[in-house]
């Protein structure tokens, strides 16, 4: 039996890890004791290195300049600060492109993706696996044993897909292992429709450029495919430097409800999961964006988790990158603390002079230890220090768990549905929001997970479902559990074959669906008006059980009279998508039937509190100041004030208050 492997607590040691990306290469080397000065004076204690550094560190076939990331990591290890050393292996250099074209991926059109910018690999290419692994094995071999060596980060922000050739063999190879054999491929992607049959394996391509719709199993198997690859590539380094430093702990970032990845699958491969997260400071739902991301970081690591990267200010790829007003990041990043977060890190150190991100704010930006950036940085430093001992590896929990799964959002996707403005991560986020507003905290879950441990099991949208996941929702009503859950639910399997009736005949009988006849997608505008609320988006014609309880039912035009939202016994089933407060007020009140409510009552609309532990944390997303009652006695963490009664928070004031 193989030793636990650790994880992030073997690098917090009782700390908030608190730093950011570092790409010092960009600067002279006397810029760098500046940093370091700079570093201790805002509390960083944990930089990242050698991210996008491949071209630096080998900058011609085999050869290696190690020395500058010596003296780097030395001076880091003498002013106290660890290092999370990064393979670099996101952005190859123009040499391997140029040496080696076959490592350049090709998108669904055949045309090639060249270098200069990043992620200009092939996750398929044998080559260029070849050639990340000799520089992850050097760089892990030379600083295994570095004292200022904390974590591994493997490349960063997996996104490439690939269409070309080596991806088409390497395509191929995944289906045989899936399905079998040709005859197993052509059930599962139903080529009897249009003539698409196979006959040979060599026939069988990528879903490149065609003239109508796509085949929708295979666009579903090859983003399958597309996750495993890079999933492959990740292992690969990973297993490299696990093998050199087996007490190190390894981590790649996500980026935050990203498309390309099965990220439940991937968190089973690190030691701590970590995330991105960049909510836009003008958005009025930015917070709970952020909630959202965080809710379901948390849940796919069971425990603390890792912000890798955050803005300090503004970001550049938006079409108007505004900066976040005063206290904003500050109570952004207390939020992330208090969902679980033990390390608040950004992109990145310093701001960039050049490049194509030097408009992206960093921890220092351009108006240097002098701008409003820089104060606030050193200031949430001092914070983080301060409270940290008392909130690292403390758990969160919740009693209501939102299902998401990455299959059935990528079968959701197919261009030939329904509706083009029905969109799996929009509802997810429609849901979660309601669920924020109602001040009700949440985990995420996969469908197929045990959800024992919830009174509430909330399912925005699972358009395909395993046989395995159908049975897991119907024995949890069973076992006493509280369902609720959205439209367009069950009504595929795993290769996007239509269940007879037009949703799988248990979840119609768990749900006392008799007949669903048709499916009403509404346009823009328009609503679906029922006797409790208006619906939006969606609706559809069902019949009910004799044994179900029409809960709302539509009125008027051609579904009058027919259930809009049923019930039978604990399991909800809601045809339509109720506007926003009527959504907000129906899960509160079945959260409550279900014996579960907000953290704490009577909050203020921009008020939002968490639990983290035995801690409980006031963060106000409003501009004016309001006060919140809290029954009894804390002291709050921040500021080492006692409050009793109530707490009166200002402009983004946050509060970390211990009983």
């Amino acid at each position: 039996m193989s030793a636990p492997r650790p994880g992030l607590g073997a690098v917090t040691r009782g700390r908030i890890l608190f730093g950011g990306d570092y790409n010092p290469e960009q600067w002279p080397e006397e810029t760098w004791h500046d940093d370091v000065r700079l570093m201790r004076d805002a509390g960083v204690n944990s930089v990242t290195v050698g991210v996008f550094s491949w071209s630096r560190l080998e900058p011609r076939p085999g050869v290696r300049e190690f020395g500058w990331l010596d003296r780097l990591m030395d001076l880091l290890h003498e002013h106290g600060i660890g290092v999370v050393l990064a393979t670099p292996t996101s952005a190859p250099p123009p040499w391997l492109g140029r040496l080696h074209p076959e490592t350049l991926p090709r998108d669904a059109d055949g045309r090639v993706e060249w270098w200069g910018g990043r992620q200009h690999f092939s996750h398929s290419s044998a080559v260029y696996r070849r050639h990340a692994a000799a520089i992850t094995e050097d760089l892990a071999a030379r600083y295994a044993h570095h004292p200022a060596l904390t974590l591994w980060h493997i490349n960063n922000e997996y996104c490439t897909a690939d269409w070309g050739d080596e991806a088409a063999a390497r395509f191929r190879d995944w289906l045989r292992a899936r399905h079998g054999d040709l005859a197993g491929l052509n059930s599962a992607w139903g080529t009897a429709f249009w003539s698409q049959g196979y006959g040979d394996w060599a026939e069988v391509l990528p879903p490149r450029h065609a003239h109508y719709l796509k085949n929708p199993t295979q666009v579903l198997d090859f983003k399958r495919f597309t996750s495993d690859m890079l999933l492959e590539c990740y292992t690969a380094e990973r297993d490299i430097v696990r093998r050199h430093t087996p007490g190190i702990p390894v981590t790649t970032n996500f980026m935050p409800l990203w498309a390309g990845q099965d990220a439940w699958r991937w968190a089973e491969e690190e030691d701590v999961v970590s995330v991105d997260l960049y909510p836009d400071p003008r958005d009025p739902h930015g917070a709970q964006h952020g909630a959202l991301v965080q809710d379901m970081t948390r849940s796919q690591a069971g425990g603390p988790w890792m912000l890798m990267e955050q803005a300090a200010s503004a970001v550049n790829w938006r079409p108007v990158n505004r900066p976040k007003p005063p206290g904003l990041n500050r109570l952004w990043s207390l939020q992330a603390v208090a969902r679980g977060a033990d390390a608040v890190c950004y992109f990145q150190w310093r701001q960039s002079r050049q490049g194509a991100e030097k408009f992206h704010s960093g921890m220092v930006g351009h108006a240097g230890e002098h701008g409003r950036a820089f104060r606030e940085i050193s200031r949430l430093g001092a914070e983080l220090a301060r409270i940290a001992p008392e909130v690292t590896g403390r758990p969160s929990r919740a009693d209501i768990a939102v299902l998401h799964d990455w299959h059935a959002w990528w079968a959701s996707a197919h261009e030939g549905r329904l509706s083009t403005r029905v969109d799996h991560a929009d509802l997810l986020t429609t849901w979660h929001r309601a669920l924020w507003r109602a001040h009700l905290a949440t985990d995420f879950a996969h469908p197929e997970h045990d959800l024992g441990a919830y009174r509430m099991v909330v399912v925005p949208q699972l358009y395909a479902l395993t046989d395995r996941a159908v049975e897991n929702l119907v024995g949890y009503v069973r076992d006493g559990g509280t369902l609720v859950s959205g439209f367009l639910t069950g009504v595929a399997d795993q290769d996007d074959r239509i269940r007879e009736g037009g949703m799988d005949a248990r979840l119609r009988a768990l749900f006392g669906v008799r007949t669903l006849h048709e499916w009403w997608p509404l346009e823009t505008g328009e609503t679906a008006t029922t006797d409790a609320f208006d619906g939006t988006l969606w609706s559809e014609e069902i019949d009910k059980t004799p044994d179900a309880v029409a809960e709302a039912v539509y009125r008027g035009g051609d579904l009058d009279g027919l259930p809009a939202v049923l019930r039978t016994g604990r399991a909800w089933y809601l045809s339509t998508l109720p506007a926003p407060d009527a959504l907000r007020d129906l899960l509160a009140s079945i959260a409550r039937d279900a014996g579960t409510g907000p953290v704490l009552a009577g909050l203020p609309a921009d008020v939002e509190a968490v639990r983290r532990g035995d801690l409980l944390f006031l963060l106000h997303h409003g501009r004016g100041t309001v006060t919140v009652e809290v029954p009894g006695s804390h002291r709050d963490l921040l500021t080492g004030t006692v409050h009793t009664g109530t707490v009166v928070l200002g402009r983004y004031g946050a509060a970390v208050l211990a009983p």
